[in-house]
């Protein structure tokens, strides 16, 4: 019987020197092994040929660099979530702790992995190690810095337990969950490239750059993944279009940092992640 990653250990180890997201403990049983809110299985929509279990259906893949700030309280949110099988990060050259403060995690909980790159290479390139190690049924994309609130694993996780999609995607433009009012020309240029990324994918989806991203394992192995910087995203998106499955998007809540908090991405990444829409969307119908 699969176990999630929180089963293995005591409680306890969750609540020491730890601040949840906007200062609200999640509720007791949420997120328990044994609470009735966690049986969710792809038989209850009819689709017991498609069924894959919640609990430690999972690969949750963490790129990370320079994240020793957040990265602790990250991986114990993570952990609480019954659906993770395993947490696999990769850190990605770090100048800062974030590489020791993993590894002081993985000796309390084995369901923690740590991959290091001795020299950076980009968060693509670090999605790649992780993927390729990943052994969950599902797999799913989790920054280090919790702009994503685990909580929400179950909720993203839905379309695909119950056999109606093989990627999801969250979004943080449909609604229905707490956003971070942040960054205007941040919005325009998330809008614009998922625009025309859509014209060349032929999705409607609405946050293409979106850091939350789930695939079933098996469509995934199917990507062949090239890029090694943000440009994965589009990437990503571009060869699940072009695999003709089934893609659906989640509401989910974003709570973004700012710069002096350690948000990484540049103008620089809006301009790759142009071209790599350009060079993937142009490529499907070559």
């Amino acid at each position: 019987m699969e176990t999630s990653a929180l089963s293995r250990f005591s409680d306890d180890h969750f609540t020491a020197g730890f601040i949840p997201l906007g200062g609200v403990f999640p509720t007791e049983t949420k997120g328990l092994v044994g609470s009735s809110q966690t049986g969710l299985t792809a038989s209850m929509s009819g689709h017991p040929e498609n069924e894959i279990p919640l609990i430690g259906s999972l690969s949750v893949v963490m790129p990370a660099y320079n994240e020793e700030r957040f990265i602790y309280a990250c991986l114990l949110r993570v952990l609480r979530e019954p659906s993770v099988k395993e947490i696999i990060v990769v850190d990605d050259a770090s100048q800062d702790s974030t590489a020791s403060v993993v590894e002081s995690i993985v000796k309390q909980y084995p369901a923690v992995r740590l991959e290091r790159h001795l020299h950076n290479k980009g968060k693509g390139a670090a999605l790649r190690t992780g993927f390729a190690l990943a052994i969950g049924e599902v797999v799913l994309v989790q920054d280090a810095d919790l702009e994503y609130d685990p909580i929400e694993y179950e909720k993203v996780l839905r379309p695909i337990l119950q056999g109606h999609a093989d990627v999801v995607f969250g979004s943080r433009f449909l609604g229905g969950g707490a956003h971070r009012v942040h960054y205007f020309w941040h919005y325009v240029g998330n809008k614009l490239l998922t625009l025309l990324s859509n014209c060349f994918s032929g999705l409607n989806l609405t946050d293409m750059e979106s850091g939350m991203k789930l695939f079933r394992r098996d469509v995934l192995e199917r990507l062949d993944l090239k890029e090694s910087r943000f440009s994965i995203e589009p990437e990503m998106v571009a060869k699940v279009a072009g695999l003709g499955v089934r893609v659906y998007e989640v509401p989910i809540s974003y709570y973004g940092r700012s710069y002096a908090e350690g948000k990484k991405i540049v103008w620089q990444d809006g301009a790759h992640a142009f071209w790599a829409i350009l060079k993937y969307g142009i490529g499907r119908w070559l």
